[in-house]
């Protein structure tokens, strides 16, 4: 799972790279894509290569109780009632599991 660094939102697969659905931002990110056969159905499972970017940083995963996570971070900006608001998020990635969670 890769995030958009201009946006936030989560990237998809169109095929050669990665694109954000929101900005259209494009990444250039190598994907291997892997045909597997099974017994009952054909599954196709892409795999996305990407460089881990953050920093390393002690954390607790909560979906596996690692303490190593990667950290990066996001601002977003808008407008509410003419006052216009700044917000930083943090998100972490397990250095295990690659679960990934936000904290304001």
């Amino acid at each position: 799972m890769k995030f958009c660094t201009d946006c936030g939102s989560i990237m998809i697969n169109d095929r050669e790279r990665l694109v954000c659905p929101r900005c259209g931002k494009r990444l250039n990110i190598p994907i291997v894509v892997e045909k597997k056969k099974n017994d009952e159905t054909d599954k196709i499972v892409s795999l996305i290569v990407e460089k881990v970017e953050g920093l390393k940083v002690n954390r607790l995963c909560p979906s596996c109780g690692h303490s190593e996570a990667y950290r990066m971070l996001s601002a977003s900006s808008g407008e509410h009632a003419g006052v216009k608001q700044e917000r930083s998020i943090e998100i972490y990635r397990c250095s295990k599991c690659a679960h990934v969670w936000t904290e304001n």
